[in-house]
């Protein structure tokens, strides 16, 4: 008996031993590369099971590195051979992740389609070509949701959006005035003079990391990028709804 509670005592000490040892090369990992990239913040570091490697989440994106930061890999996926899982894919999926009760939806137009029952974000950029063919050609053909659509124009890309932006935050009737830019190609006739969040917006676009447009962002915190098929954004719409 006494040779077994020594048995598991030293094992205990082993595990914690290990786990403490990781916690260090994960630090150590962590002030390498801060001390190598000053200019950029690294949110974690993560050891992964593949031979040595440390995932590093900074600047948005996600780097390896190993334990002595002998080599970087950058824009790089890692690949699981034998489930053909996209690691890298999810995990970026997880730490981008935005806690969306927290988005100040009153600074969006709200558009009710169907129930409304589903709840989805889109920051979109008035003169964004691509965000309008999302609305034309893909949120269009998706109901029973609510879009909650934040006006964020890029003005290094579209120096008038900021100008349109108003003129459709500040009219009488906000969806009846997207929907006639989006479709029609038609600004309301206001002078954009009204209280505009834009700024709002865009700092709440850089806190969240959103740096293009359209940015779809989901109820489960799960982002998407683009004009993706409708099909694509029904999927995430659902597995959303079920979580």
């Amino acid at each position: 008996m006494l040779k077994k509670i020594v048995s598991f005592t030293v094992l205990g000490a082993v595990l914690s031993a290990v786990a403490t040892f990781a916690i260090a090369d994960e630090a150590s990992v962590k002030k390498a590369v801060e001390a190598a990239y000053p200019k950029f913040k690294v949110e974690s570091v993560t050891k992964t099971p593949y031979a040595g490697l440390y995932e590093v989440f900074m600047g948005g994106q996600i780097v390896y590195t190993d334990e002595k930061l002998t080599f970087l890999i950058a824009e790089g996926r890692l690949v699981d051979p034998k489930t053909k899982k996209d690691i890298t894919g999810e995990r970026l999926e997880e730490l981008t992740k935005i806690d969306f009760s927290s988005l100040p939806l009153d600074q969006a137009i709200k558009v009710v389609k169907g129930n409304g029952s589903r709840k989805l974000v889109v920051f979109s950029d008035v003169d964004c070509p691509y965000c309008k063919r999302l609305e034309q050609n893909e949120l269009s053909n998706i109901t029973d949701v609510t879009v909650y659509t934040f006006l964020y124009p890029i003005e290094q890309l579209h120096p008038d959006a900021a100008n349109k932006s108003k003129s459709i935050w500040c009219a009488s009737n906000r969806v009846k005035a997207w929907e006639d830019w989006i479709f029609n190609n038609q600004l309301p006739k206001t002078t954009g003079n009204c209280d505009v969040p834009l700024e709002k917006v865009g700092q709440l676009a850089r806190k969240i990391g959103v740096t293009s447009t359209p940015t779809l962002i989901f109820s489960d915190g799960k982002r998407m990028l683009g004009a993706q098929p409708y099909k694509e954004i029904e999927r995430a719409l659902a597995a959303a709804a079920k979580k």
